[in-house]
């Protein structure tokens, strides 16, 4: 099965079309060397691929023959990321629901408040 077809059908990439691209971008390795979306995966390869600045590494345990349900993925993939990966994806998700959107215009004083008391700040 190809790779950008295998990357659709275990959930990673919502289209093919994104899996296809994100592979030509060089975001898609295998055995660690770049993937093109044509190159051919088989069970017992491990694949590392970039996406939303997290670097998964899984192990293709099988190839399935279309898309499959959540559920099911674990069937087909042996998920090998390191926990401190998924730990930054927690953080970067946590800090951009912070992040002040461009034209709000200044804080007021409960988010100037907010701000302090999340930063720990105290005045002396």
């Amino acid at each position: 099965m190809r790779i950008d077809k295998y990357l659709w059908c275990t959930r990673y990439y919502k289209t093919r079309n994104i899996a296809t691209q994100a592979c030509k971008k060089g975001s898609v390795k295998i055995n660690k060397e770049s993937a093109k979306p044509s190159r051919e995966i088989f069970p017992g390869d491990t694949i590392q691929l970039r996406k939303d600045q997290v670097h998964y590494s899984l192990k293709v345990l099988d190839i399935p023959e279309s898309r499959v349900a959540a559920k099911l993925v674990n069937l087909y993939r042996a998920d090998t990321t390191p926990p401190e990966a998924l730990e930054n994806q927690a953080l970067l998700k946590l800090a951009k629901d912070h992040y002040r959107q461009r034209g709000e215009g200044r804080p007021t004083k409960k988010d100037r408040r907010d701000l302090d008391e999340f930063t720990d700040v105290t005045e002396d």
